[in-house]
Parts: structure tokens; sequence; C-alpha cells
């Protein structure tokens, strides 16, 4: 962890995905905006809160489009650069597609933000778009109060192998491939609480690509994907089961709380109360839709919707097909996979056992 004069965090009122607006704020935000479904080759739009968009080109190629920016989940500039990146591009890996250019979102405190840390901070992120193999080819920027930083990232996927989050079927397995705790984690840095060691777990996992998505459509009993990021593990849940019902299917979700992967120090530090607002406001927006155990501990509630920067990716997949997912899931280095659930013919609704 690197110490300077300048904390990023605390040029920001929130940090990372936790800045996302609540789902039920962003749902009246959005209450009026037109309907996507009457363009004829847009393959996903906003109907089912997926997490880019997709436009066919022709039989054999389609646009993958998406945006994230927010707020420095931590001090370091250039890691800063590098989650950001990481997390932008996520997207399109988690509608199967590869990334092929960026674009760059640049807010800056110009009149308090030393050019070096400007610089570190775009460093950063191009570095990660160096190991992706795709330019940051522009971008635009502008003078703000808080430090912004994010990329518009582009792809390309074949139209007949784009991954939703709105496929998923009953009798599906559900995996998460990274571990959980990064709200948490962030929440303790901010305080300055969180040791070197799990500052570095907290930003291996926020730094890893989830590249491993556009290989997913390989796998033939792979149903649905989507990224788990500022709504919580039970926020992106609901959206694949919200995601069913707007093409007529009901399923729910059952989440195993023991079979979570979380870090190291995440439940204990969710045990002393340290978390975000973040989980607070996503549990207000969506708590009624979720089943708790009567005696489940309040430190439930903070990892289940703890927010997620960069966070790992949510597989749907028969039960057949979950050996091949995880051994691929392995083999790129996704050590913290596994089996978390599964969807059933159900109300729409996560019951977490």
């Amino acid at each position: 962890m690197v110490t300077q004069s300048v904390r990023l965090t605390e040029m920001a009122h929130g940090g990372g995905c936790g800045c996302k607006l609540s789902p039920e704020v962003l749902s009246q935000l959005l209450a009026k905006m037109p309907r996507t479904a009457g363009f004829e080759h847009l393959l996903v739009g906003t109907e089912t809160d997926d997490d880019a968009a997709v436009y066919r080109i022709n039989d054999h190629q389609a646009v993958v489009a998406t945006t994230d920016f927010f707020m420095p989940v931590v001090d370091d500039p250039f890691d800063f650069g590098r989650i950001a990146a990481v997390n932008a591009l996520s997207d399109v890996y988690a509608m199967g597609g590869t990334p092929i250019m960026a674009l760059a979102v640049v807010g800056m405190p110009v009149d308090k933000l030393p050019v070096k840390v400007a610089q570190d901070i775009l460093a950063g992120g191009a570095s990660v778009c160096t190991a992706a193999g795709i330019p940051v080819a522009g971008g635009h920027s502008i003078d703000s109060p808080e430090p912004i930083y994010g990329l518009v990232a582009i792809g390309i996927v074949d139209p007949r192998r784009v991954m939703r989050n709105s496929t998923a079927q009953a009798g599906d397995k559900v995996i998460l491939t990274k571990r959980l705790g990064v709200g948490i984690y962030s929440a303790a840095l901010k305080r300055q609480e969180l040791a070197a060691p799990m500052y570095q777990e907290m930003v291996n996992s926020m730094t890893q690509l989830n590249s491993v998505g556009a290989e997913m459509w390989n796998i033939g009993g792979v149903h649905a994907m989507t990224d788990v990021t500022g709504f919580g593990l039970l926020g992106h849940l609901l959206e694949m089961c919200r995601g069913a019902a707007s093409r007529g299917v009901s399923i729910g979700a059952e989440v195993k709380f023991e079979s979570l992967p979380l870090f190291a120090q995440a439940q204990s530090m969710a045990e002393m109360g340290i978390g975000t607002g973040g989980a607070s406001r996503n549990w207000r927006s969506y708590g009624h839709e979720v089943e708790l155990p009567v005696d489940a501990p309040a430190s439930w509630q903070g990892i289940l919707c703890d927010p997620q920067t960069s966070g790992g990716l949510l597989i749907s997949c028969s039960e057949e097909s979950v050996p091949q997912v995880l051994e691929l899931l392995h083999s790129r280095n996704f050590d913290g996979a596994v089996v978390i659930g599964g969807f059933s013919a159900a109300p729409p609704r996560v019951c977490v056992r």
C-alpha cells in the first residue's frame, strides 16, 4: 500500500461502485425513459438491466458498448486507475464479448490534485487496457470537485454467443467467480484500519480481468451471466430473476450463505459493523424481495448487499456443466470460484439459507 500526501479517498464522498445510485433511486430516474425494444438490431437494451448494450451489425458481428466510472476506492492513483479500467471492461466480458478499444472518462479537481497524481491514474487505466490488448483511443475530461475516472468500453461479439443476465433456467446452479467484501474492506481503508495484506487481497481481486467471460460460450450448459458490482450479490441475483420474468419465465434464486467466498477478514469486519452506506441503501431498495433466516445475524445483510467494485461474474449453468465451468475458471486463476446456490421455478425472489 502506497502512502502519499494526497489521500484520494478523502477527496470523494463515496468510492468505487459504492457511488452507484441505489436500485430504487435509479428506477425512479429511468421511469420515463423511452423503451428500446422497438429497435430491430438492438439485441440488448435497457429492458433487463443488463451489463452492456449489444447492437447487431450482421449475422456474425455485434457491437457491445458500455460505460463505467466512479470516484476513488483506494488512495494509490495507479491502483485506482487499474481498478476503474478493469471494472469497466468487465461489462463487455459479462456479455460474452471481447473489448476492442476504450475511451477514457476523466474528471479531476485540477486546483487540488497534483498533475503527477492524475497522470498516474491515467497510466493505471492504460496499463489494464494494454493487458487486455486494446488501445485507449480517446476520451473526455472535465474539471470536477471530486476525482472521477473510468472508461467507455467497446467490444464485439457473435450475436449467437451473447451472454445475457435474463436467460437463467430453473435447475441451473449459480457460480460466483470472485470473493465478496470489497465494500467492507474499502470502508476499513477509509478509516485507515486496513492492514497491508488485506489491502493487497482487495486490490488483487479488483484488478483481475474478467476476460474468462468471453470464453463461456464454449461451454454449452452456460445459460446466463452478469457481474457483481454496486448493487451487491443480492441485487444482481434479483436482476437475473427479474430478467427471466421479462421473458415469461418465473425463477427464484437460493443462496447458501456458508458457501459464499469471502475475503479473509470480511465476515469479522461485518460483525464489527464495518461497512458502507451503499449496502444499507441496497437493502432498503430490495430487501422486501429477499428471504433471510429469522435468526440471521445483522452482518449477513452487510455482506450480501456489500457493493462490489470490479467484482466477479455470476454464472448460471446446468448442473452437468458445473465441473467444466469450474475447471476453466480455476485454470484462469479464479481460485475463489465456487457454486453458491441455484435457480428454481419460483417467484422472482432470493432466499438465503
